[in-house]
């Protein structure tokens, strides 16, 4: 028999979502948050010749740039005011969570702080993104400062109002994205890097069709990539929607005249525990070389270092040492981070605090060795699959050149939209709720 909840989600309807007034009023404040920082994308810095940087940036765009410009919609090949996006914050926040499990006094504020310790761990993170994105943006001041013809007067003046705008622009996309997710649908800032993603969609597709046009042998290849990119989507939803449940059984206890306990319940373990993390790690991670070499294209590199500029292509998107390396990084960051964000042992210490156990295993250390046991495969399972569907648009995407379909942007755009979607579900089973409690309260005063 069908459950109340199954009940109530079974009957949400057209209907049920015009009767929610406050998930309107959500949606309408992402949207015109959304907004506001598309606009913000447009605004480019001030001193900088947009000729000359568009021209300077065309060379660079096959590096890491071009995938920093992906998640940021465009704004990097303008510098814009939000060029470095909330990728700052992204940075810090992986590495505060790396912390918590190394640092001892950070590992103690996580378990035993409450919502007080969250609270001075997030508030860390925000330090962190202050530091992350002034060293960031200093660095992009100078660089600028130092090409001949962008800048139209280079100097001390220029690099302090870059740092001053660009980090600026990456804590106001902070607070917004906080913004969203207390008061919108939502992850903010997952929706941020989702909403730039999207951005670049129609430019992407309009590329693919050029490309067609010119080149006619492309058009059946293309084609072709289309549809990978539709299977590559249904297998992902497939992918995050799967999971193990573990059977808890919570033995029954005698609490004065009555028996209470007795319930089953399940542990979900996801396939994919490290979510989006692990390919844009290792993209990072890739590109990097290739773009510190670009950089240096300009400039007469000694005869010992004559071989870097042909290695450095060797690591762009569709070359064979890439694709072998990526797929590498992918799984060696699946394992990675999952063990950051997951510790079997504090979830069997939950459980035994808790009076529960799995069902021949007994409590304790035994129970976090058979997570671990679980969670290991599971992880091997989602780190092909992960490694798969960014490697298969890979062997496309180099050659057509678009990261708009590449497989970090396809898995982060139907992770989101998925994650959205089951939050809006969930402010419309709350209303069917309230709507339930409403009127048994009415009927009972009739009575």
């Amino acid at each position: 028999m069908a459950s109340a909840a199954e009940q109530l989600a079974a009957n949400m309807n057209l209907g049920a979502f015009q009767k929610a007034t406050e998930l309107h009023k959500r949606i309408w404040f992402t949207l015109i948050a959304m907004v506001i920082y598309r606009l913000g994308s447009f605004i480019p810095i001030p001193g900088i010749d947009a000729t000359q940087f568009a021209a300077a940036f065309a060379r660079q765009s096959g590096g890491l740039l071009g995938m920093y410009n992906m998640f940021s919609g465009g704004a990097v090949s303008r510098m814009a005011v939000f060029a470095l996006n909330v990728m700052p914050y992204i940075s810090a926040s992986i590495i505060v969570q790396l912390l918590q499990t190394t640092y001892p006094p950070w590992e103690k504020l996580k378990k035993e702080g409450g919502e007080a310790g969250r609270k001075q761990l997030n508030q860390y993170t925000r330090y962190l993104t202050v530091a992350l994105a002034v060293f960031q943006s200093f660095g992009i001041g100078v660089g600028l400062s130092n090409s001949p013809g962008i800048v139209y007067h280079p100097g001390v003046f220029f690099i302090a109002s870059t740092v001053v705008i660009l980090t600026g622009g990456t804590m106001f996309l902070m607070w917004l994205g906080e913004q969203i997710t207390s008061r919108g649908v939502g992850n903010g800032i997952s929706l941020i890097i989702f909403a730039g993603i999207v951005a670049r969609l129609p430019t992407g597709i309009w590329d693919l069709l050029q490309e067609a046009r010119i080149d006619s042998s492309k058009s059946m290849m293309i084609f072709f990539y289309l549809l990978l990119a539709v299977a590559v989507i249904l297998f992902i939803v497939f992918m995050e929607r799967a999971q193990r449940r573990l059977l808890i059984v919570y033995p029954k206890r005698q609490s004065g005249n009555k028996m209470m306990g007795g319930e089953n319940s399940f542990l979900p373990l996801k396939i994919n525990v490290s979510g989006v993390i692990p390919p844009i790690f290792a993209s990072s991670l890739l590109l990097l070389p290739a773009t510190a070499v670009g950089f240096l294209a300009t400039a007469k590199l000694p005869e010992w270092a004559q071989w870097l500029p042909l290695a450095a292509g060797q690591l762009t998107h569709g070359k064979p040492a890439f694709m072998v390396l990526y797929g590498v990084l992918i799984i060696f960051f699946c394992f990675f981070y999952t063990s950051v964000v997951f510790n079997p042992e504090e979830t069997a210490e939950n459980l035994r605090k808790y009076g529960g156990n799995l069902p021949g295993i007994r409590p304790g250390k035994r129970t976090a060795e058979y997570i671990d046991y679980v969670l290991t495969r599971l992880t091997m399972i989602g780190a092909i699959y992960i490694a798969l569907v960014c490697l298969l648009p890979e062997l496309l995407s180099g050659s057509t050149g678009s990261y708009a379909f590449g497989g970090t942007s396809i898995l982060i755009v139907v992770s989101v939209t998925m994650d959205t979607v089951a939050q809006i579900q969930s402010h419309l089973l709350a209303h069917q709720y309230e709507g339930l409690i409403k009127k048994s309260k009415l009927r009972g005063g009739r009575r």
